[in-house]
C-alpha cells in the first residue's frame, strides 16, 4: 500500500557509503543502501518508493544463477563491463553502460544475471569484473503480466544532464524513457564533467546515489562514490561535480504506507 502526502520542508538526510550492509561471497562484493537479505534494519527497508538499491560488483565467470522475483520493478544499470541477462519469459542480452533495462516481475519471473559469456572458440569474452547498480520499486499493483524492456540511452547521456531512464509518470509519456508499472516513480541518470552541474526534480521523495566521482549538493556538501542522500520534500536542489562523476536519481511522488 503507498501514501501520498504533500511536503512542505525539504529534509536533507545524508548516508555515507560507509553505513551500507556489505555482502561478500568473493565472486560478488555487494553494498545495500537498504535492508536486504539477511541484512536487516527495521529503521532502513526503503524510501519512497524504492526498496533495494544494491551496488554489485561481480567477478568475472560467476554471476547470478536463475532465481525467482514476484511483484517488483526491476531496473538494472551498468557502470563498467557487462552482464548477461537471462529469463523465463525468453527474453535474453547483454547489458552495458548506457543500456536502460526493466524487468517486471509481476506474477512471476526467473532469472540469471551473469559475467560469464563465451566466444565461439570457447574462451571467456567477459575477463574483467561487471560493476552495476540494480534498484527495486513497488509496482502500481500486484499480480501484472511479466516484461522486460531495455534500450540504449548513451548517445543521450553524452549530450545531455539529467536524462529520464525509466519512468510510469504521465510527464514522461513522450520523453525517451522506459516504461515501468509505477505511476508515482521515474528513474534519472547523468554523467557529469567537473564544473557540469543538475538540478534534482521537485517531488516529495528524492533518492539520489552517487556511483562515481565527486559532487557538490546544494545544502548537503561534499559527497563520494557509494554516498547517498535521501530528500524529503526536495524543491530542484543543484548537483555540481567536483570530479567526474555519475549519478543516479529516484523521484518519487508516494511512498510505502
Amino acid at each position: 500500500m503507498v501514501a501520498n502526502e504533500n511536503q512542505s520542508v525539504t529534509i536533507i538526510d545524508l548516508h555515507p557509503a560507509s553505513d551500507r550492509f556489505a555482502t561478500d561471497w568473493g565472486w560478488l562484493d555487494s553494498k545495500h543502501s537498504f535492508s536486504f537479505g539477511q541484512h536487516y534494519d527495521p529503521d532502513n527497508t526503503h524510501f519512497g518508493l524504492l526498496l533495494v538499491s544494491n551496488d554489485d560488483i561481480v567477478a568475472p565467470g560467476s554471476g547470478f544463477e536463475t532465481h525467482p522475483h514476484r511483484d517488483m520493478e526491476i531496473v538494472t544499470w551498468v557502470l563498467d563491463g557487462s552482464l548477461v541477462h537471462q529469463d523465463s519469459t525468453g527474453h535474453s542480452g547483454v547489458i552495458y553502460p548506457g543500456l536502460a533495462q526493466r524487468m517486471s516481475a509481476g506474477t512471476g519471473i526467473l532469472h540469471s544475471e551473469k559475467n560469464d559469456s563465451w566466444t565461439s572458440s570457447g574462451e571467456p569474452e567477459h575477463v574483467d569484473p561487471v560493476h552495476f547498480v540494480q534498484m527495486w520499486v513497488l509496482p502500481d499493483e500486484p499480480n501484472i503480466n511479466p516484461g522486460y524492456e531495455q534500450f540504449d540511452i548513451g548517445e543521450e547521456l553524452r549530450a545531455r544532464g539529467l536524462v529520464t531512464v525509466a519512468s510510469g509518470m504521465a510527464k514522461h509519456a513522450d520523453q525517451l524513457a522506459i516504461r515501468i508499472s509505477q505511476q508515482n516513480a521515474a528513474f534519472h541518470a547523468a554523467r557529469l564533467e567537473p564544473g557540469r552541474y543538475v538540478q534534482l526534480p521537485t517531488a516529495p521523495w528524492v533518492h539520489l546515489y552517487v556511483a562515481k566521482g565527486e559532487v557538490d549538493v546544494e545544502g548537503g556538501g561534499r559527497i563520494g562514490a557509494g554516498d547517498s542522500v535521501r530528500f524529503t520534500g526536495a524543491e530542484g536542489q543543484r548537483i555540481v561535480a567536483r570530479a567526474p562523476a555519475e549519478v543516479l536519481v529516484w523521484e518519487m511522488h508516494s511512498t510505502v504506507a
